[in-house]
Formats: C-alpha cells, structure tokens, sequence
C-alpha cells in the first residue's frame, strides 16, 4: 500500500470511529463522566490507538469529551452552571453572527439558507423507533450554519458552530427528561428564515434567542424540581422531543 493509500485508510477509520462513539455519546449510550479505555476501543473496533485518539479528540474539540494529562479521555459532566453559561454565551455569538448575516449577506447567502431550510422541513424529525433521526440532527445543523454564513466572518462562524457542537449534549438530554409537547419546531425555523430574509433583524434575533434558550431552560428547571445540580438522566424511554 502507498503512503498516499494508507493516509486515506487510516482517516476513513477515523471518521467511521468518530461517527459510532459521537452516536453513542448522543444516544445515552455512553454517560456523563464516564472514562473511555483505549485498550476496550482498540480492540473493539480492530485499529490503532492513534486512530482511536484522533477520534476522541475530534470530540473533545467539539466539547463532548474531556481530555485530561496522563488521565485520558472521559465523558463530559452536565451541570446547571454549565448549562447557563454555555447557553447565555451562545445567545450573544449567534445574535452577533445573525445580525451580520442579516447586514452583509448577498444573494447566495438568501439561497443557501432556502435550500437548508427546505431540506430541514422535507427531513421527517423522529424515526420509527420513536428515536430523533440523525439525519434530521444533520439538516438542523445545517440550517442554523446556512443563516450565519452570510455573516462574512469565519472565526465568528466557527465559534458559532463549536459552540452549537457543544450543546448537543444538553439538547438529547432535553427530549429524554422534559415534557415540551406544545413546542412547533417548523414554525420556529421558519420564522427565524422568513426574518432573516426579510432583513428583520430584531425580529429574527429574538426569535432565535427563544429558539436557542428553550431547551436549557426547561432542563435546569427539571434539575432544580429534583433538588440536583449535575443531571443524570435515566435510560431514554418513550418518545424524545428535539429542539
């Protein structure tokens, strides 16, 4: 095998790993806390440690794991601190990136964000197994980048979607623990697509705060009725409802 053949080999590895234990991790499958072996990935899925710790860096880039010297890899804890900063601070990055986005984008960005959102609305949201579909999780993912790219900011931009990364965690948790029933998804995304096109920016931004400020709301409030600080969800049971 070249050395080109075996690069492209070993990052096709990475990234089938990556995608199985991000799953698990959103999935419950893998809990707050948890520490991960090497030794038990290695052997479980056939490959080199290296190739498991690019894995898990990915990650812990995206604020899924916690990388800790000579202690490994563990799963991150879930605190209502947390949960308030993380939100609070994605709450002005976005509106920043949006009001932008509203400013300076052009006509491929009004397209971008029709396609996306199109996308978005055509993706059935909970699969058969009464589980949230991850290819509705991707099409939400890249809706909400759809509306900031128009910002012209890259950094902005990344911290944004690292940020929104971030969350993931909270937001699987929100479907499992909280009764939000009442909640019209499709008609937030589509309020928050018809503002930004219209170049409603206060109107669009507000929006977007209710959107991103729902979910971690709701579950510090079920923290606090349980008398908890750190969340620990139980198994999933019964139907999740996404944000």
């Amino acid at each position: 095998m070249s050395y080109t053949n075996a690069v492209a080999t070993s990052a096709t590895r990475t990234e089938q790993v990556y995608e199985v234990i991000r799953s698990e991790l959103l999935n419950g499958g893998l809990h707050p806390g948890q520490k991960l072996k090497m030794v038990e990935f290695t052997e479980r899925f056939g490959v080199s440690q290296s190739v498991i710790r690019e894995a898990l860096t990915r990650l812990t880039e995206q604020g899924l794991l916690i990388a800790t010297p000579q202690r490994g890899f563990r799963v991150r804890d879930l605190s209502i601190e947390d949960i308030a900063e993380l939100t609070e601070t994605r709450i002005q990055v976005e509106s920043l990136a949006l009001r932008l986005a509203v400013q300076r984008g052009d006509l491929g960005w009004e397209t971008g964000v029709l396609a996306a959102h199109h996308r978005l609305e055509r993706t059935p949201v909970i699969r058969d197994d009464g589980t949230v579909s991850e290819d509705w999780s991707v099409q939400h993912r890249d809706f909400h980048q759809a509306l900031l790219t128009g910002c012209g900011n890259r950094r902005l931009e990344s911290v944004a979607n690292s940020l929104r990364d971030s969350a993931e965690l909270y937001r699987r948790w929100y479907w499992v623990l909280t009764d939000d029933h009442q909640r019209d998804l499709a008609r937030e995304h589509r309020q928050l697509k018809e503002f930004a096109l219209a170049r409603d920016t206060d109107r669009a931004i507000e929006v977007l705060t209710e959107h991103i400020d729902r979910a971690p709301s709701l579950l510090i409030a079920y923290a606090r009725e349980h008398g908890v600080d750190d969340l620990t969800p139980p198994a999933p049971q019964g139907q999740p409802q996404p944000s």
